[in-house]
């Protein structure tokens, strides 16, 4: 190879390896400095491409229902269950139990439900008090006391219609997986209506400051 045809093709090696740490710095740059402003829109179908998870994908709802009742389950198994026969005073272990669901929710379920919100808040229609404060820590577990309460006076207006249908025996005794639903269907009950109250107050609020 002559003298001229080495420099030349030194030169086009030199050219071709600053283009490529170019390259690679400038990318390099970019994903550094990248933040919302600057990032390129991406559609929700191409972001559920390359999230990982089971082919099943169950709506926001169901987790949430899903999550709430498997806990209140699990806390009936534990605590309900567990210190039945170590306590023996019915409302003592009531008051054990309130305040059990109360801690379980405030430090566990309601966590577990904003952690898998797809989006900053996007689960908070499914808990009483989203906001994450010291407060609400005693507030779930009053909370948790009032939903124990109508939770158990349904318990006993179920077992009284049999009584009144002729069963001479209690028929329906507290089990973890009815006492999540039954505990669960007065949580959303609530939690719905709180969410009605609501909306009543501001459209109320947007009616006064048209006239």
């Amino acid at each position: 190879m002559s003298a001229d045809k080495k420099r030349r093709a030194d030169r086009e090696e030199s050219r071709a390896a600053n283009e490529y740490y170019k390259l690679h710095t400038r990318a390099v740059d970019d994903l550094v400095n990248a933040d919302e402003s600057n990032s390129p829109a991406v559609s929700e179908e191409e972001l559920q491409r390359y999230r990982s998870g089971p082919r099943i994908r169950l709506k926001d709802w169901v987790k949430a229902v899903l999550i709430k009742m498997w806990f209140a389950g699990s806390v009936c198994f534990f605590i309900f269950w567990g210190l039945s026969m170590y306590v023996s005073a019915r409302l003592d272990l009531l008051l054990i139990f309130a305040i059990a669901l109360g801690v379980v929710t405030d430090v566990i379920t309601n966590n577990i439900l904003r952690y898998y919100a797809k989006t900053k808040g996007g689960n908070d229609r499914w808990m009483m008090f989203p906001q994450k404060k010291y407060i609400t820590f005693f507030l779930n577990i009053l909370y948790a006391a009032v939903l124990l309460l109508c939770t158990d006076l349904l318990y006993s207006l179920i077992n009284l219609s049999f009584l009144a249908m002729g069963s001479r025996t209690q028929v329906l005794g507290v089990g973890p997986i009815l006492f999540g639903v039954f505990y669960t269907g007065f949580d959303l009950l609530f939690i719905q209506m709180k969410l009605l109250l609501r909306q009543i107050v501001s459209d109320a609020k947007k009616s006064a400051g048209r006239l």
